[in-house]
Formats: C-alpha cells, structure tokens, sequence
C-alpha cells in the first residue's frame, strides 16, 4: 500500500511526484486514435504547420490522465475508495512530443464521510509542469478515501 489515509493529510499539503515522464508521439498518435479523437491538431503534422503552434500538440485528455495517474502511487493506491469527480481542469499551456513532464498535489479540502465512518472525502488539485517549470495542465479531483484500519 502506497497511498495514503485520508486521516493522515493535511490541507495545504504539497506532494512532489518523483515519476516524470517525457510525452512521445506515440503516446499522442495511440491516446488520441484508441478515443476516436479525429482532431488535426493532435493527428496532421502538414495541417499543423500552417497553425500557431506549427506541429501536432499532444491530446489534453492525455495529459489529464496522465497527470492524475502518475499522482495514484503517492496519494490513493490501496487507500481509495472511488474517484468522485475532475472538476476546474485547465490547460494553460500545449504540451508537445518530447516534453516531459512533472506532476505535484495539493491536498485543498477534507471533509468526513456522511455515510461511511471508515473514509473521508478529499480534494486535490493537480498540477502538471513542463521541463521548462510552465504549468500545462491542472484540475481539482475528489476522492473517496479510506482512513487508517482500527486495530484490534
């Protein structure tokens, strides 16, 4: 078990994630076909040149999930209950093939469980930031968390 209990966080609490991850065109390329995303921007390297950006950007649901997934090892693995919801997610800046990125949470709200004596309900907030310290993506997720077994 390597998340942790919801009676052990601590609002204002900041986790710095020691997995980063350099983004590949792969992932982009399998991400963006597997959800039958057809968007050029993510798919058209010609038509992306002619853009702002000037080459493909990589699909922000992936670096959502992403973001969130390289979190779960730190803060819920083995002490979630169920992920309750993403709300106020942004991307501030692209992310491209070849960026890597780095993630961090804060812990912004705890509240017990109305219904289960045994969990409480966080809210973390996300952020993901490129090589260059640029935040590229955020968002709040809320999350049915287990507090420590009784023993006994």
């Amino acid at each position: 078990m390597a998340g942790i209990w919801f009676d052990e966080m601590e609002v204002g609490q900041v986790i710095q994630h020691p997995i980063r991850r350099t983004v590949t065109e792969t992932d982009n390329v399998m991400f963006t076909c597997m959800t039958h995303n057809p968007a050029q921007l993510h798919l058209d390297e010609e038509y992306m040149k002619g853009t702002d950006y000037g080459t493909r950007i990589v699909n922000s649901c992936f670096t959502l999930t992403l973001m969130v997934g390289i979190s779960v090892n730190d803060t819920t693995l083995g002490t979630a209950v169920a992920n309750l919801g993403w709300d106020e997610v942004r991307f501030p800046a692209p992310v491209f093939h070849g960026d890597t990125l780095r993630i961090e949470t804060e812990i912004v709200g705890l509240r017990e469980s109305k219904s289960r004596p045994n969990a409480g309900i966080v809210t973390f907030e996300h952020r993901a930031y490129n090589q260059k310290d640029e935040v590229v993506a955020t968002c709040k997720r809320s999350g049915l968390q287990l507090k420590r077994p009784v023993e006994g």
